[in-house]
């Protein structure tokens, strides 16, 4: 947007002052403390400023500039400019334009800062503005890349500026793969495939001219010492992740494409999977044979050495990741791919070739001959292909992925073999070293809980167990039993193994620790938490297991610990269901002690599947007391207290008090103090806010329309509301204009301010897409609700704002008809159009104007898009009971929309709001011919016809009545 225009609309646009932006740049990067608050507090004022960005990215630029000072300049573009690229507040289309150009100039740039931060920029733009508004970016930098590796490969060039420019080129073309590789819509998935194909050929060129630079033939003693092979194969390095990029996201994508693609898309990625894993061969041997011979000779200080040794490994270790990555994402496919077989047994010789040397030549470092990261790539390749190479899979059909390399699949599956792979994990990488143990004896929760998270150690750790101590023995036992029933290995139906699980639980005699009972507590959970589990068998051992967990609940010093048996104690509630109805009081009366830590959790299954619906009700009001204490108590029970309360509101029929407990509708003011200050639960918040208008949204408004409101406009403004939670809160709102009359909500809204911030956001476009399509479907709603309230409301929002009305207006279609083409759902394009319609209605000039051109063709598009029909189905034809046959609508609503309230009186609310919606009861036809005779008859026909309609093209008004007159 022009700054005139903005200014017009009433915003207050200054220009900044590229000498002032300097010189606060440059005091942000003193060091005098003084200096450094009131810089930063200044520019936080001149980010605001038309201008800013692109004076900050100039600054960067200037390579005269001190190198503080530039790096101040690009963290403030970076972190700032990004999320507001299509700003039309603080840029114009020259600066842009000026951006994307001047971002390609950092090419050569030697700072790593000002590099890593340029990647970033030109990525997170390219994501909005390649290819329609920056088509040459990919081609440029082809362009670059290609003279370099002529000058350097075929002029055989020693100029560091072209390793320099190669460097910065590829990298910079990997972080734009990899932001386009993360883009899920289809526009986005698009450009991706169109950028893999171009680009794979290209990349498999380069690598094949750079791959032969790293050989038995080029790595001698003598080259390891110049810069000139680390440099090649940080190129190859940097290439091959590039290629590796583009052939994993074929691979993922492989059974949504055409079977042509999938043709030539196979063809590829075998081209590639096959030569890397003859490559990968080569290295491996070659890497251990030169750091080997560096250690025999003690001549691996050289730092050029060091650096060579270190960019080997690296690269190296990238092809397990892509060999890994392919078989996380598909391990069938992957073991069929060629020669894969092979790989593995190659991978696991290095494990098995690294326990025949000395100790010292395994460790979790770049240099080591056998470095701990490569093992366990080879570990786990094998491990997560074993299931693929059985004879038969578990249903007792064949298993036609059987083992295809040089090992028959009966000698390759032996129990020799088998026996030999197990012999060298526990002799030779499973025992504590002394680190280990001191660990365990310091603190042994800790290391339950570290080892035990979902995290991704494993991949690179090789997680140890001391075969003496007897304590350890017993904690293996346990974990190796759940582990063997959680990945189907067994049955949990064996009344031995919970005999086992229920001793270790129990046993607090010599050779135990508590280690071992937390250790058997996420064992049971296991064993329980499967389908295979039957009841009958753990019957026996419920109470023993209830007991001690609610003793070792009291027991725990650490949160995680007490959250690790909450999560036991639940599931084992869930599982047994009417079972557990004798041992509530057991685990219910330590609640008020530990109401603020953990019970939340337990007791939401507990009420939920295990009472009967009164005695439900009952507990849920009485533990949800609204005294002070549990007020507190509440919202320092984070999850686990909201759970409960939103299951109390979804299963209730009333927000009144019920047997004399405290009434539901006493705690909404809890929620509204949630909603404004814990932004960590703000999505469970909203839930519990949308159950609340569902039961009682007129009382609500009637006790709190204002204050609510104004909390609302707090959680939006605040910097730690992610986009999600806003997209949620929307929907909450919209909602609301469906269930509460507007005169409870009209005004106070305007009074707030929330309504004010949602559409002066709207029309300054800044917000995510999908943000401000739910602000367009807000004003949708609140038109079809009251159209005259909305009208009102826009033409408050103007003087409050200083906004001139016109470019409001302007600007609020804009948006309007500009984030339609972003909805994908039909009823939301549907209600796009009658909210367009009713304010048609009221036949505003601003709103007029827009008929001819954008108004029509937006209906024109939904009524091709949705085709309804009005059926009579009474058998009294005098009546005017009619039901809409709606050819574009399924049954049901999505799921989305239930939001897992199934089974509960609020899926039957939720139900009653969507079966009334007048996007689902009313012809849209009939709706939009009805708003329009009304416009009509506000402004004469004469006028309007003159006015308006004569303004439409012939074609579209005449495919307009044609829909009309179908109603």
């Amino acid at each position: 947007m022009d700054p005139r225009r903005a200014m017009a609309m009433g915003v207050n646009v200054e220009h900044v002052s590229p000498t002032e932006l300097y010189e606060v740049l440059n005091a942000a990067s003193s060091q005098d403390p003084s200096q450094l608050k009131a810089s930063h507090e200044r520019l936080k004022q001149m980010l605001d400023m038309f201008g800013t960005y692109d004076a900050l990215h100039e600054i960067a630029g200037q390579r005269t500039v001190p190198l503080a000072i530039r790096q101040q300049a690009i963290i403030q573009f970076k972190n700032a400019a990004l999320a507001h690229w299509k700003s039309r507040k603080l840029l114009n289309d020259e600066h842009r334009i000026r951006i994307r150009n001047r971002s390609l100039t950092f090419l050569d740039e030697e700072d790593e800062t000002i590099t890593q931060c340029n990647e970033v920029i030109v990525a997170k733009i390219a994501r909005q503005d390649f290819p329609n508004n920056w088509e040459n970016l990919v081609n440029d930098l082809i362009g670059v890349i290609d003279v370099h590796l002529q000058k350097r490969y075929a002029s055989m060039s020693e100029d560091p500026r072209d390793v320099l420019t190669l460097r910065r080129s590829v990298k910079l073309l990997s972080g734009i793969i990899k932001e386009f590789a993360s883009i899920k819509m289809l526009n986005g998935v698009k450009t991706m495939a169109n950028l893999v194909n171009s680009l794979y050929p290209i990349l498999y060129r380069y690598y094949s001219q750079l791959a032969p630079t790293v050989s038995p033939s080029t790595v001698t003693p003598q080259a390891i010492q110049s810069p000139r092979i680390s440099d090649d194969i940080l190129l190859s390095h940097l290439v091959y992740k590039c290629l590796i990029k583009t052939t994993v996201w074929l691979w993922n994508r492989i059974d949504k494409v055409s079977k042509e693609e999938q043709e030539v898309n196979q063809a590829r990625i075998r081209e590639l999977f096959h030569n890397s894993a003859v490559q990968v061969k080569t290295l491996i041997a070659l890497r251990t044979d030169v750091t080997m011979s560096l250690i025999q000779a003690n001549s691996n200080t050289d730092p050029q050495v060091h650096r060579f040794i270190d960019m080997f490994t690296r690269h190296v270790r990238v092809f397990g990741k892509f060999f890994r990555r392919l078989q996380q994402l598909s391990p069938a496919r992957f073991v069929a791919l060629p020669a894969c077989s092979d790989l593995i047994l190659y991978y696991w010789s290095q494990v098995v070739r690294a326990t025949t040397g000395a100790p010292n030549l395994v460790s979790d470092s770049n240099q080591a001959p056998f470095p701990v990261r490569h093992l366990v790539q080879g570990m786990v390749l094998f491990k997560e292909s074993l299931a693929q190479w059985t004879p038969n899979r578990r249903d007792g059909t064949p298993n036609e992925n059987v083992w295809a390399g040089p090992l028959t699949r009966l000698s390759a599956l032996s129990e020799e073999f088998i026996r030999t792979a197990v012999e060298l994990l526990v002799t030779r990488f499973m025992p504590l070293n002394p680190t280990d143990l001191e660990v365990w004896v310091a603190d042994p929760e800790e290391w339950v809980n570290v080892e035990d998270k979902e995290n991704d150690l494993w991949e690179y750790e090789i997680r140890t167990l001391n075969i003496i101590r007897y304590p350890l023995i017993k904690r293996r036992i346990a974990w190796l039993i759940g582990k063997w029933v959680s990945d189907t290995c067994a049955k949990p139906n064996n009344p031995k193994l919970w005999e086992v699980l229920v001793h270790l639980l129990k046993d607090r005699g010599q050779g135990t620790d508590y280690v071992v009972r937390l250790t058997a507590v996420v064992a049971i959970k296991e064993c329980l938490d499967t389908l295979e589990f039957e009841t009958p068998y753990f019957e026996s051992y419920l109470p023993t297991v209830v007991s001690e967990l609610i003793i070792m609940m009291g027991e725990a010093d650490t949160f995680e610990s007490k959250r690790r048996i909450d999560h036991t104690l639940n599931v084992v509630i869930e599982q047994v269901g009417q079972l557990i109805v004798p041992f509530i009081a057991a685990i219910t009366q330590p609640l008020p002690k530990l109401w603020s830590t953990t019970l939340g959790g337990i007791v939401v299954p507990l009420i939920q599947d295990s009472l009967a619906p009164g005695v439900r009700d009952n507990f849920l009001a009485c533990k949800l007391s609204f005294d002070s204490s549990t007020r507190k108590a509440i919202i320092n029970l984070d999850d686990d207290g909201l759970t409960l309360w939103l299951t109390s509101l979804r299963n209730t029929l009333t927000l009144s008090s019920v047997n004399g407990a405290p009434a539901l509708f006493d705690l909404f003011p809890i929620a509204m103090d949630l909603l404004s200050s814990n932004f960590d639960l703000l999505g469970k918040t909203i839930s519990i806010i949308e159950s609340y208008f569902l039961l009682d949204a007129p009382g609500i408004l009637q006790a709190c329309n204002v204050q609510l409101f104004t909390t609302f406009l707090v959680a939006f403004k605040s910097d730690a509301t992610m986009t999600t939670n806003a997209t949620e809160m929307m929907r909450a709102l919209n909602l609301l204009l469906q269930v509460a009359p507007p005169n409870l909500w009209g005004e106070a809204l305007h009074t707030s301010g929330l309504f004010g911030y949602i559409l002066t956001t709207l029309i300054e476009g800044e917000a995510s897409t999908i943000l401000l399509k739910e602000y367009v479907l807000f004003l949708s709603r609140a038109a079809v609700v009251d159209r005259n309230m909305l009208l009102q409301l826009i033409l408050a929002t103007g003087p409050a704002h200083n906004l001139k009305m016109d470019h409001l207006f302007d600007n609020m279609f804009d948006q309007w008809f500009g984030k339609f083409d972003n909805m994908s759902e039909p009823r939301f394009r549907k209600l796009a159009a009658m909210g367009v319609a009713a304010l048609v209605s009221t036949a505003h000039p601003e709103v007029l104007k827009r008929l001819p051109i954008e108004i029509f063709n937006l209906w024109i598009d939904v009524f091709y898009e949705i085709k309804e029909a009005q059926v009579d189905e009474s058998d009294d034809r005098s009546s005017a009971s009619y039901n809409l046959r709606k050819h574009w609508e399924l049954n049901e609503a999505p799921a989305s929309f239930y939001q897992d309230t199934e089974g509960t009186p609020e899926y039957d609310r939720r139900k009653a709001v969507y079966d009334r919606d007048p996007v689902r009861t009313v012809h849209l036809g009939s709706y939009i011919g009805d708003r329009l005779r009304e416009a009509e008859a506000i402004c004469g026909s004469v006028a309007f016809q003159a006015q308006y309609l004569s303004k439409a093209d012939p074609t579209v008004l005449s495919q307009i009545q044609v829909e009309l007159a179908r109603a």
